[in-house]
């Protein structure tokens, strides 16, 4: 059985201006994880989501690749607590 949690990701490369958070907002719903994700001022993406865990552990192997224009040097991750959210978000 899968445990309930939370993780925030830190994706860099070109991943703004390649619809890399709408993507990662249809993968979320797929998965039927909450959250969000937004652009940062240094060219990141920040993603929050929360789902069962293994939803999020393949909802990681995807943020990793993201969309086909997007090109993902690095991606990291750490797990948090479970927090409530209804929907997934681009902000």
């Amino acid at each position: 059985m899968s445990n309930d949690l939370c993780m925030r990701c830190y994706i860099s490369g070109r991943v703004q201006g390649v619809w890399y958070r709408a993507s990662a907002q249809k993968m979320a719903k797929q998965l039927m994880i909450t959250g969000w994700a937004k652009n940062l001022s240094d060219g990141r993406v920040e993603v929050f989501a929360c789902g069962k865990e293994d939803k999020l552990d393949e909802f990681y192997i995807w943020l990793q690749q993201g969309p086909l224009n997007a090109r993902v040097d690095v991606c990291t991750r750490e797990n948090l607590p479970w927090e409530d959210y209804i929907t997934f978000d681009v902000l």
